[in-house]
């Protein structure tokens, strides 16, 4: 099957959600790890929030991985979806 009539199916785009929104997770939190583990581990999350949300932040913090996740998904399940 093609992969234009593959994103035609609704069963596609469900797949595509079981994919991505895990993976979306996954990254977050090692995004998160990645950038404030000292703060997550003391537990001053007014730092987590002003390093990765505050001014705008946030805009660009979930831009990326929801994009990326998105992307990843619909690869993933045109790859396995026969």
């Amino acid at each position: 099957m093609s992969f234009f009539k593959k994103i035609q199916t609704q069963h596609f785009w469900i797949n595509v959600f079981k994919v991505a929104f895990p993976f979306l997770i996954l990254v977050t939190v090692i995004s998160l790890l990645m950038n404030s583990w000292r703060e997550i581990f003391s537990g001053d999350f007014n730092a987590v929030a002003e390093t990765n949300f505050t001014n705008g932040k946030w805009m660009g913090f979930w831009l990326y991985k929801i994009v990326f996740s998105f992307i990843y998904g619909i690869y993933m399940t045109n790859k396995n979806m026969k």
